[in-house]
């Protein structure tokens, strides 16, 4: 039985009456990737308010990987609502707030003493890991990379890449902070082997530690092993190495930024794990709470232990209400099973995805890690311009026919693959087909 169930056009009329309270009520800044309007959700399953029912290949932008509703976490959040809601941790002690603390530290990589401090959303947990890091090593530069997005306040838009959707007209920004390419292999310029290539970043890095900054002067290199906005781009393993000796040559903390490739997207329970570095702090969100808000930084106990007493903490941060949620989530994402789950839907995506690459010339690139996967369009495969308005388009017409996609990429040209990880095969494959249509359309 097919699992997209259209009962109107979308949006339908009580959609699009929404919408229009949305226009009336909400900022015009406040962007929309799509025109539904949800009534409820479960699982890879979406319905809208006038009864349609929707695949959901966004997931919240990589929120909901235990699915939507998980009845294991629905059942610790009502458990802990017969109890308290939220008495701030800057004025008391709670057990899920300890409970979840120790779990993050049992679970991130690195055999050495932990600490976690737990924040609302990612931004929060890249603002306090970058604070952190400047506390503790008494230094105020910081690295960063082209293409990374790391937030929206003030610390961690100046990190984040992409100016025109995101920083224009909100600077100046924070000065100290230093940016250079992300190994992109798919627009490595001519000529280059990708093992050539990534020796030319990692050369470029070092150049970059002469024309630009002075490794002894940063605090913090940041980067997300596999980028998320930037376009699902895994950072090549050697270059993670080179970054690592780096920080540990000079005392830089290295921070990996795992807020949308972490909490077992990409088959591993952390994307570090696929290229075995250990960095000295992990900041994890969306995922890890199943779509209540909450963020972590765990690090090394002597980092994390730097800022003086009462230099971090926040009211809301680590609410109990959402720290079982993230505790039974973390239960099961990190579970063999659910792993090995994660892996075989990556699979089935990268093999359809390969075998559309080479059907549809529109298709330029198809890549990611695991179950984090993302196809690029582009005008020409030889010169590799991007095409944004037919990738748009193949959005607008997938969701009208039931489901839900978002963009990403530095070019915004490229529709990147979220489903929950609890999605079936009979969904996975209905979902794939519906997007292949698309394509098949738009290239027509």
């Amino acid at each position: 039985m097919a699992q997209i169930q259209l009962r109107t056009a979308l949006p339908g009329p009580k959609s699009l009456a929404a919408l229009e309270r949305r226009k009336q009520a909400l900022p015009n800044g406040l962007a929309k990737s799509t025109e539904v309007v949800v009534e409820k959700a479960e699982g890879a399953l979406v319905w809208d308010v006038d009864g349609n029912q929707l695949l959901d290949f966004a997931g919240g932008i990589g929120m909901i990987n235990v699915g939507h509703r998980n009845q294991q976490v629905v059942n610790a959040i009502k458990g802990q609502l017969d109890k308290y809601i939220h008495t701030c941790t800057l004025v008391t002690t709670m057990e899920p707030y300890l409970k979840l603390a120790e779990l993050l530290n049992k679970l991130t990589p690195g055999d050495f003493p932990k600490k976690t401090l737990l924040a609302n959303s990612g931004s929060e947990a890249v603002e306090n890991a970058v604070n952190i890091a400047k506390y503790y090593t008494k230094r105020s530069a910081v690295l960063c990379f082209e293409g990374a997005y790391h937030g929206r306040t003030l610390l961690t838009l100046s990190l984040t890449s992409k100016y025109g959707l995101f920083k224009k007209g909100f600077g100046p920004y924070v000065p100290d902070i230093y940016r250079i390419p992300a190994p992109n292999c798919y627009r490595k310029p001519d000529g280059f082997t990708d093992e050539q290539y990534i020796q030319y970043c990692i050369q470029q890095l070092e150049q970059a530690f002469i024309s630009q900054v002075d490794p002894e002067s940063l605090a913090a290199i940041i980067i997300e092993p596999v980028q998320g906005e930037g376009g699902f781009l895994p950072i090549p393993s050697p270059y993670l190495h080179k970054l690592q000796e780096v920080c540990n040559k000079h005392g830089i903390v290295f921070i990996a930024d795992e807020i949308q490739c972490g909490a077992a997207r990409t088959g591993k329970l952390f994307a570090v794990e696929h290229s075995g570095i250990v960095p000295d702090i992990i900041v994890s969100a969306k995922s890890i709470g199943a779509g209540m808000p909450i963020s972590a930084i765990t690090g090394r106990a002597e980092i994390m232990d730097a800022p003086h007493l009462g230099g971090v903490g926040g009211t809301y941060g680590g609410s109990p209400v959402a720290c079982v949620a993230a505790i039974e989530a973390l239960k099961i994402l990190s579970s063999p099973a659910f792993l090995e789950r994660t892996i075989a839907v990556g699979e089935k995506i990268r093999t359809t995805l390969e075998r559309w690459k080479e059907q549809y010339p529109v298709i330029g690139d198809v890549r990611g890690l695991g179950a984090m996967r993302l196809v690029e369009f582009v005008k020409d495969r030889t010169t590799r311009e991007p095409d944004p308005d037919t990738t748009l388009k193949i959005i607008k017409e997938a969701v009208s026919k039931g489901v839900i996609l978002i963009r990403a990429g530095l070019y915004s040209n490229c529709i990147r693959l979220l489903p929950p990880l609890v999605i079936t095969d009979e969904q996975l494959e209905e979902g794939l087909a519906v997007l292949e249509a698309a394509i098949k359309w738009a290239q027509r």
